[in-house]
């Protein structure tokens, strides 16, 4: 469908690859513009070259649009930070990002995947609700701005 909508509006259709620890300058700048605390380039760079991080990336054109990061441990993968650059948001990234980051981690044998969210983000709670994410925990006060985090999962296999 996004591929039709930007054929038909002229745009490049978004590509969606593994991330590499040369995308860490890029992907600190779209954390640091969606999120109150953003990473620094050598805190993603650091994660990127982990060998139980897996990270993918949304391209248009040459323009790095939206990322997502996740750690594997005994089965298992934290969603450590999923964002889609605030001038794209609302134009259906993150949900192909999403899903095949997900297909990535069942094709590694993941068989539950965590995330945590703010109890204020709307947007993101209903991305995850839609890719089947449910509630098993709630951190109170997580955040500096006093909200709590939700501790979603969901099961690959």
């Amino acid at each position: 469908m996004m591929g039709f909508l930007s054929r038909l509006f002229g745009g490049a259709a978004p590509t969606i690859s593994e991330a590499r620890p040369g995308d860490a300058a890029v992907i600190a700048a779209l954390h640091k513009a969606s999120f109150q605390r953003g990473w620094g380039e050598d805190e993603v760079y650091r994660l990127l070259v982990e060998a139980n991080v897996i990270a993918h990336r949304t391209m248009i054109g040459r323009t790095m649009v939206g990322f997502i990061l996740s750690r594997l441990a005994a089965g298992e993968a934290e969603i450590l930070s999923i964002a889609v650059a605030p001038a794209r948001r609302g134009r259906g990234y993150a949900r192909p990002l999403l899903d095949l980051h997900l297909r990535r981690l069942a094709g590694l044998g993941i068989r539950s995947v965590f995330l945590e969210v703010d109890e204020h983000n709307a947007a993101a709670r209903a991305l995850y609700r839609r890719a089947g994410f449910y509630d098993v925990g709630r951190r109170q006060s997580y955040y500096r701005t006093g909200a709590s985090a939700l501790v979603l999962r969901r099961d690959l296999g």
